[in-house]
């Protein structure tokens, strides 16, 4: 290896050489990437390093040497707002924004460098850990491996109620810049590191209001449903953090569901983990998880799809479908709730609509999409108001709005193969969302066939495609979406489905596998899956307390599925995933498949 001599005569490596590259967003910023290769021959596999808030690429980029791993790529982002990539200091649309940002990153090193998911290792400091550990819970990306070092999921704020009153007066004002208080010696004691820190140019203090709480929201969903990542993982704790909380670490760690996980604490440590005087042990640390990793011959994803039968989600499915005594605290709150409910329908159009139909029936999905408050008087139409913007709700729409965006996506990629666009949805409620992406989309399918087992449904479905003046390509019959042999015989065979919000409601794997088997029977290869999934909700037991569902009244109990578990069992079909939203809650996810092969 190339080497120069430093000022005490001895042999210094020289540093790896990168080039520098721009990529851009889904919404057109191009953000800054630093790139270094192997040093001789493709790479053994690639480290993706995420900077802490406020900093950049480049002072994470004295790992790539220290890491001493030769025979790896790295790659360093700027963060949108970060660094040399564009916009205000500490800016992004939403913090999920940035978690997309994440996604689309992967995609372009995939295209650009030939970067696999499955050969990719991260190491993510701070803010950048929160990002990186709600893009592998949200998105269920294959990587083979990620450090987080101190996560950042509870920022220390030592002004009192200061988080509440960032809350309140964004919700009067706006967003605004919150400047960070942290002095560069409370983050490492390494006096280089501290003397770079306060001259870098590119260090910037501020950060948005709305990111900050979003980083908050973020980082507590993501510790709470921390068993839905099965990704190996290595979590190292700064033992004299100033900045976070190490309690959300710990929690985090121990509900990990990945069977390779490992935390170390790093006594004496500030929150700059990897910039720490002494950090050469951690730094070892990370190169030797990093080569136990990549010394496996082959590297599978844990196994998921029996999580209807035992594990987090089916244990908790199994709680809230215990019934609480009348005479408990939380037995009476949900029976006030459930009084509440019943007065409420008597004013709400929305209220009463759901226990006439169900809150999860297709008529009460399209009166959720049509998002017009009505009741009984200007009192009815303000309880409905509240009512349709309960965070469930506005989750629905957007949902609706990310299905109907891919599902113009697929219709495209179809008609590109050369392919004749037939839709085929399979639990289409009244049909709305696939009737509108129909309209605003400029591909114009040959057919369409809307399916659902209400009679309602069909009923009103079939006048609503009359009402859209779509008779003649466009047609609503009753159908089991669980029936195989069914969706198998569908003629003509359609080359793109939906499912939409059907799946979520039934816990069972074994009833989604037959319907998914049944949709694999009927595309040909090369055609789409567009599909929904819920890999979280933070009103799971109101839901389950104080509403009911369209199956005859009964309580509207749901089993959360992660997205890897809804991802596996579309594989296991046989397609594979090629794009995901999701929501800036992290409640509903939609995702695009490819059909490639026979189903299992």
């Amino acid at each position: 290896m190339s080497a120069v001599l430093d000022m005490v005569g001895e042999a210094q490596p020289l540093p790896r050489p990168h080039s520098e590259h721009f990529f851009s967003t889904h919404d057109g910023q191009r953000l800054f990437y630093r790139y270094w290769p192997a040093a001789s021959g493709r790479p053994r596999g690639t480290v993706v390093l995420f900077h802490r808030g406020h900093e950049h690429s480049g002072r994470m980029a004295h790992l790539v040497d220290e890491l001493n791993l030769p025979d790896m790529a790295f790659v360093a982002w700027d963060a949108r707002g970060h660094g040399r990539s564009p916009g205000p200091r500490g800016f992004s649309p939403s913090f999920s924004t940035s978690v997309r940002d994440i996604q689309t990153f992967m995609d372009h090193l995939h295209v650009q460098h030939d970067v696999r998911l499955q050969d990719v290792h991260v190491v993510a400091q701070s803010v950048g850990a929160v990002l990186v550990s709600t893009w592998v819970h949200d998105y269920a990306p294959r990587i083979r491996g990620m450090t987080l070092a101190s996560p950042a999921f509870k920022v220390k704020l030592y002004v009192p109620f200061a988080r509440t009153g960032i809350r309140l007066w964004q919700s009067l004002a706006g967003s605004f810049y919150v400047n960070s208080y942290v002095k560069a010696r409370f983050l490492t004691h390494d006096p280089e590191r501290i003397a770079s820190y306060d001259v870098d140019p590119l260090v910037a203090r501020p950060i948005a209001s709305h990111i900050l709480l979003g980083l908050y929201d973020a980082a507590e969903r993501v510790v709470a449903d921390a068993a839905a990542i099965t990704v190996p993982t290595q979590l190292l704790v700064s033992g004299a953090d100033w900045v976070v909380h190490k309690g959300p670490q710990q929690a985090f760690f121990e509900r990990l569901g990945s069977p390779i996980k490992t935390m170390q604490e790093l006594p004496g440590f500030y929150h700059d983990t990897l910039g720490e005087r002494d950090r050469a042990p951690a730094v070892a640390s990370i190169r030797e998880f990093i080569e136990k990793r990549f010394a496996m011959r082959s590297f599978a994803p844990v196994d998921v799809r029996m999580a209807h039968r035992q594990g987090a989600t089916f244990d908790e499915a199994q709680a809230l479908a215990r019934p609480l005594s009348p005479w408990s605290p939380r037995g009476a709150y949900w029976a006030m709730t459930r009084l509440g409910l019943r007065l409420g329908g008597l004013f709400s159009r929305g209220i009463r609509l759901g226990h006439e139909t169900g809150f999860d029936s297709g008529s009460t999905l399209d009166y959720v999409y049509r998002h017009q408050p009505a009741g009984m008087g200007p009192l009815g139409r303000l309880v409905d108001k509240v009512y349709l913007e309960s965070i469930g709700w506005r989750g629905i729409r957007v949902r609706k709005l990310h299905v109907q965006a891919l599902l113009d996506q697929a219709m495209q990629y179809v008609r590109n193969q050369g392919m004749p666009v037939r839709v085929l949805d399979i639990a289409a409620g009244h049909g709305r969302y696939v009737l509108d992406a129909v309209a605003s989309s400029a591909v114009k399918p040959e057919s369409i066939e809307l399916r659902d087992y209400s009679d309602i449904n069909v009923r009103d479905g079939a006048a609503l495609i009359k009402a859209r003046g779509l008779d003649q390509v466009a047609r609503f019959i009753k159908g089991d979406a669980f029936d195989r042999a069914s969706l198998s015989s569908t003629q003509p065979a359609p080359t793109v489905a939906v499912v939409s919000g059907l799946y979520e409601l039934f816990p069972d794997n074994d009833q989604v596998g037959a319907s998914l088997a049944g949709l694999a029977d009927a595309l040909p290869e090369g055609a789409c899956l567009v599909y929904t999934g819920q890999p979280w909700h933070p009103q799971l037991e109101m839901i389950a307390r104080a509403l009911t569902s369209h199956r005859q009244g009964q309580a509207w109990v749901m089993r959360r599925r992660s997205q890897q578990e809804m991802d596996q069992l579309v594989e296991a079909a046989g397609f594979r995933k090629v794009t995901q939203r999701i929501d800036e809650w992290g409640i509903f996810t939609v995702s695009m498949a490819v059909r490639v092969r026979a189903a299992n």
